[in-house]
Formats: structure tokens, C-alpha cells, sequence
């Protein structure tokens, strides 16, 4: 799982990269950012939110308890309700594009054209939740039968589409007169087409193709199911969890767009670099864990479930410190060599990095929500989440009101990563008063293994940043020299730990985790 989000995490990169060296920080690449946040807000709200965070435990329960011929009619029933909902919101999202690019970001009005490019582009792309929506059920039903590598490898295809279109269809666009940015909106359709036709023959090999209902007596009986409706008594709560962080992004993207102009797309570069480790790190445990928790829980055995959770923390610590600590103190050099090409400036690296600061300082919380959370889903308790996260979102904004005069869209970032610590403190505080996480022994001297390592890694990024001209070395020996760092810090930080005594194979195995 984490070596294809990994894969899935470098083409990210290869694309943002690409986006930055051929239309830089501008209104329009503002524009295409605003409109690939709507549908990819819906999708994070519904999709791969309070869907998968409901559909996930009773498809788990259902499976572990009842076996697969309940476990394929549940499938068929969601997917039939799925498909016919997913029409009508794709219809209206088409319709309501203007509304929504300026609930989003009104200030792209300070440019008539970005702001008309903005509302053209969440037309086209807005189709693209129907597409991502109906591969979060596809991976939820192979991720529950612990298959999870196509679910792993298909981001790779929507990266791969849109650096095909940003290298070969945007000069041809710009050939014809037509706005060049265009090209990203067809890369991203095309890519949200191919993640669900490579869903089908996963789903096939299992067995578990979805079987729609056409007819409406056929529908409603999938609605009417008690399956379909304990999986929406759970998403109206989950939905209100989850549209919490979104409008918390929302929020902050308007703040954004009233900034100066490139702000959204300094936060946006800054963003990829953020979800490299917590795709890697904190989603993959997250979609790991969750139908093992739930499963677990189904079974009555709590103590697999509280070990569970102790391993995926662990390994949160373990891999998610350093990952924090190269954002801030090795963030800037990482921006040049990934962005500073052509149309990306040296004002532009450093506004990025400034906006890195903010999610390095909040990392360790952002990846650890996504282990802690999966402990109350899996207890198909939604409620929690949400009081918590409404709470840290009254705490971001007052965050913003007194920080952003001073920082500008760098406390933006700041804000939330400060509420994502916050927020995963009050879960886990929250698990432990319940009895349902009980950290195992040992956790004293496994934290000192791991400071220890990442003050040692702390100086080695130091020295590296200082060593060289980042933003004046030529394009390839400064990609060699980043990578030559990159391998170099992890091989320290790895060596230090072993040395103190963690064998991360063994760990790796929850074998001796406690140790």
C-alpha cells in the first residue's frame, strides 16, 4: 500500500512540478486550483469521507459475520442508490458552477478572466466526483476482501493523464489561441475516467461486480434496505465530520484568493509536499487498519483492536517525525528543486516555503487522525470525530483572525496544522478514557529512539540546506543532490534508531513493538 502511494506521490510531484515550470504562480493556475478543489471538496466530503467512513464497517461486519453472497447483495444494493444519486449531484454541480467558484474563492474576481476560466473549468471537471465516488466504493469493497493495491495504484493514472496534458495537449492549445491551463481540466476527466475502468476487472477477480438496479421498484427496494440505511444513518453524522476539514479548507482558500495574487498556488504547492508523507504514511494505515479494526470489533476481540491502534501510532511517530522535520527545517530547498524552473520564481520558492512551515509544525497530528479516527468508525461512532473537529475548526479560524495580518497565507497552513495536532490529542485522549486503547509497554523509550534520531537528522538537513545554492544550482545536479540528501537523511535517521535498539523489520511485523 505504501509503495504504490508512494508511486502515486512522485508522479503527484512530477505533476505539480510541471504545473509550476509552464504556468508558474498566476491568476490562471489560481483559476485551475479553485476549480479542482470543488469537485475534489465533494469527493473528500462524500466519496472517500463520510461514504468510506460508513460504508467500510458495515461492509466489514457484513463480510466477517455473514459471508460474501450478503456481502455481494449489500454491494448492489449501495452501488444501485449510488449511481442514480451521483447523476442528479453531477447535473446540478454543472449548473451551479458560477455559485460555487465564488463561495469558494470571490476574490479571483480581482481578474475577470481567471475568475470566467475558474467557473469553465468546475463545469468540466465537476463530473469528475461521480467518477472518484463510485471508485471509493470500488476500493472499499477490495480493501475489505485485503486487496489493496489496485486501490493504492490508481491515483498514478490521474497524475499521469494530467502530466500528458500539461507536456503535449497545452502547448497544442496555446498553438490555437486557446487559454493553455485548459489542458489540466481534460487531463483530470480523463484521469477519473480510467481510475473506474481499471476498478472492474479488480472487482471481477473477487467476484463482487456491482449488479445496478435500473427499474424503479428494484431502486427503492435498495433504498429501503436496512444495509443501504444503517450505511446513511452513519454518513449524516460522518458527512458533518468530514464537511468540518472541508469547510475549514474552503474558508481558507477564500481567505486565499483575497490575498495577493498566487497565493492559492503557493498553498497548493506547499500542499503537495505535505501529502506526500501523509499519503504515504497516514492514509495507507488509515485504509489498512480499517477493516481490521472493524473487523476486530465484530469479533469482540478487544485486545487485537487496542494492539491494532498501538502499532499504527507507533509507526505514525516512528515515520511522520522526520517526515516533519525535513519540512521544516530542509522545506525550502525541496521547493526549488521540485518547482523553480521557467515560469516559478525565487519569490514564489520562498512564499511556498513559508506556506511548508505551517503543515511541517503540524504533520505528526494530520497522519496520526488518520490512524485515531479509524478507531472510532470502526465502533461505528461518528459522533465523536465530529464534536471534536468542530471545535479545532472554531479553533483554526480564531487562529486566522489573529495570524494571518501577520503571516499572510502562510498562517493559513499554520492555523490547520495546529488544529490537526489538536484534534488528534482530543481522539486519542478521547479512545483512552473510553478503555478502548490501551498503549502497550515500552513507549518511553521508543519516543526517546525516535527524538534522538530526529535531532540527528535535525543537523544533518541543516548542514545540506546551508552547504549549497539551492535556487542557482543547474536543474539536474541539484535533483541529484536532493535525492543523494533525501536517501542520505533517511539512511542516517534508519542507522541512529537501529543503533538505539528498534529493528524496524521486526516492528514493521508488530513483532516486539513494544520493545
Amino acid at each position: 500500500m505504501s509503495l504504490w502511494t508512494l508511486l502515486s506521490r512522485v508522479t503527484g510531484l512530477v505533476r505539480e512540478s510541471l504545473l509550476a515550470a509552464t504556468f508558474g504562480a498566476s491568476a490562471m493556475t489560481d483559476a485551475f486550483n479553485v476549480a479542482f478543489r470543488i469537485p475534489n471538496l465533494f469527493r473528500r466530503m462524500f466519496a472517500e469521507g463520510a461514504f468510506s467512513q460508513a460504508f467500510i464497517p458495515v461492509l466489514a461486519a457484513s463480510h466477517a459475520r455473514d459471508g460474501h453472497e450478503a456481502t455481494q447483495a449489500l454491494v448492489d444494493k449501495v452501488a444501485s442508490v449510488m449511481v442514480w444519486v451521483l447523476l442528479l449531484v453531477c447535473a446540478v454541480g454543472v449548473m451551479a458552477a458560477p455559485l460555487m467558484v465564488w463561495a469558494m474563492a470571490s476574490g479571483l474576481q480581482q481578474d475577470p478572466r481567471g475568475y470566467d476560466a475558474a467557473v469553465l473549468m468546475t463545469r468540466f471537471m465537476f463530473p469528475y466526483i461521480g467518477c472518484m465516488s463510485l471508485v471509493a466504493l470500488a476500493s472499499g469493497v477490495l480493501n475489505t476482501y485485503r486487496r489493496f493495491a489496485v486501490p493504492a495504484a490508481t491515483p498514478v493514472l490521474l497524475n499521469l493523464c494530467t502530466i500528458a496534458a500539461a507536456w503535449g495537449l497545452a502547448p497544442e492549445l496555446q498553438a490555437r489561441g486557446i487559454e493553455p491551463i485548459f489542458a489540466m481540466a481534460v487531463g483530470v476527466m480523463a484521469g477519473g475516467v480510467l481510475q473506474l475502468a481499471v476498478q472492474i476487472p479488480a472487482l471481477r477477480r473477487i467476484g463482487v461486480v456491482p449488479r445496478l438496479a435500473w427499474r424503479w421498484a428494484e431502486l427503492r427496494s435498495s433504498w429501503q434496505d436496512c444495509g443501504t440505511q444503517n450505511i446513511v444513518r452513519l454518513m449524516a453524522p460522518a458527512l458533518l465530520g468530514v464537511s468540518v476539514a472541508q469547510i475549514s479548507l474552503l474558508i481558507n482558500t477564500q481567505i486565499a484568493s483575497h490575498l495577493r495574487p498566487g497565493s492559492v498556488s503557493w498553498l497548493s504547492y506547499a500542499d503537495r509536499l505535505m501529502e506526500f508523507p501523509t499519503a504515504m504514511l497516514g492514509v495507507a494505515l488509515g485504509v489498512v487498519l480499517m477493516p481490521q479494526l472493524s473487523a476486530a470489533r465484530a469479533r469482540g476481540d478487544d485486545q487485537e483492536y487496542s494492539d491494532l491502534l498501538d502499532w499504527g501510532l507507533r509507526i505514525v511517530v516512528l515515520l511522520a517525525m522526520p517526515c516533519a522535520v525535513a519540512l521544516l527545517v530542509f522545506g525550502e530547498p525541496m521547493v526549488a528543486v521540485l518547482f523553480h524552473y521557467r515560469a516559478f520564481t525565487d519569490f514564489d520558492v520562498h512564499q511556498t516555503a513559508l506556506a511548508l512551515t505551517g503543515w511541517g509544525i503540524g504533520l505528526l497530528g494530520l497522519v496520526a487522525i488518520k490512524v485515531l479516527a479509524p478507531g472510532y468508525y470502526a465502533k461505528q461512532d461518528t459522533k465523536t470525530p465530529v464534536r471534536i473537529a468542530v471545535a479545532v475548526l472554531v479553533l483554526t479560524q480564531v487562529l486566522n483572525w489573529f495570524l494571518v495580518p501577520h503571516m499572510a497565507h502562510a498562517a493559513l497552513s499554520m492555523s490547520i496544522g495546529i488544529g490537526a495536532m489538536v484534534n488528534a490529542a482530543w481522539l486519542l485522549w478521547g479512545l483512552r478514557s473510553q478503555g478502548s486503547y490501551r498503549a502497550r509497554a515500552g513507549w518511553g523509550v521508543f519516543g526517546m529512539r525516535v527524538l534522538t534520531g530526529c535531532g540527528v537528522l535535525a543537523v544533518y538537513l541543516w548542514w545540506a540546506s546551508t552547504v549549497s545554492d539551492w535556487l542557482r544550482m543547474a536543474a539536474l545536479p541539484r535533483m541529484g543532490a536532493l535525492l543523494a540528501v533525501v536517501a542520505g537523511g533517511a539512511v542516517l535517521y534508519l542507522v541512529v534508531v537501529r543503533l538505539l535498539g528498534l529493528d524496524l523489520r521486526v516492528f514493521l511485523r508488530r513483532q516486539g513493538a513494544e520493545k
